[in-house]
């Protein structure tokens, strides 16, 4: 399953198609007949990588699993950290014009992300070590619990909910897509998300209670 994004610098690109269709042509080609399961399309400067029809196509990828379909790399980003970081987070993308760029970029891309994380794990532990040098006492001990498994739990806590924070945030532009598509509902809403095939967070069908709690 693919999800498609195109983009196109300027105002003047988008209105006269030039450089959107050369890119729907290698898209086309790669798919060879079979539909995408959804099309996204900025006109931004690849400089910026908070496009909002971007995080819109990132934010379906994670929530469906479907890859990301680009034509060409730098139609995506320009930006190695940023390309580091989406390789990084799990989604999948492919260049129509080069296919195996994928698969080329992957060693890079996941040796940068793996020196990011050693540095902030550097940086945590020399934290903790300056804050307890401080005579700060990292966590508490209540009955039989130590510090830190009390510190496990509540990282454990906190990282649940960042998870649903992250997936709340990816799901909000879909459900403001549905409004202005029409559905005001919360069952025309709960419709427009299975649509797109997003499955709420346990894997189950929207309904109308469902979309109520993510709303609130």
């Amino acid at each position: 399953m693919f999800v498609t994004y195109y983009r196109v610098s300027t105002q003047a690109q988008g209105r006269s198609g030039l450089g959107l269709e050369a890119q729907r042509a290698a898209v086309a080609t790669y798919l060879q007949g079979s539909p995408a399961h959804a099309e996204y399309q900025d006109i931004e400067s690849g400089a910026r990588n908070n496009r909002p029809q971007l995080q819109a196509a990132l934010s379906l990828c994670r929530l469906t699993g479907a890859t990301l379909l680009v034509a060409k790399l730098d139609r995506l980003s320009r930006n190695v950290a940023f390309l580091a970081t989406l390789q990084d987070s799990g989604i999948r993308f492919v260049c129509a014009d080069m296919p195996e760029a994928n698969e080329l970029t992957i060693h890079v891309l996941a040796a940068v992300a793996q020196a990011e994380r050693k540095m902030i794990s550097t940086r945590v532990r020399e934290a903790l070590a300056a804050a307890k040098a401080r005579g700060r006492k990292l966590g508490g001990d209540r009955g039989n619990l130590s510090s830190a498994s009390v510190s496990g739990r509540l990282r454990s806590i906190e990282a649940r909910q960042g998870r649903a924070a992250d997936r709340r945030a990816d799901l909000m532009p879909h459900v403001d897509a549905a409004k202005e598509a029409g559905h005001t509902t919360l069952v025309g809403i709960a419709g427009y998300l299975n649509q797109l095939g997003i499955p709420t967070a346990r894997g189950a069908a929207w309904q109308a209670n469902s979309v109520r709690r993510l709303i609130g």
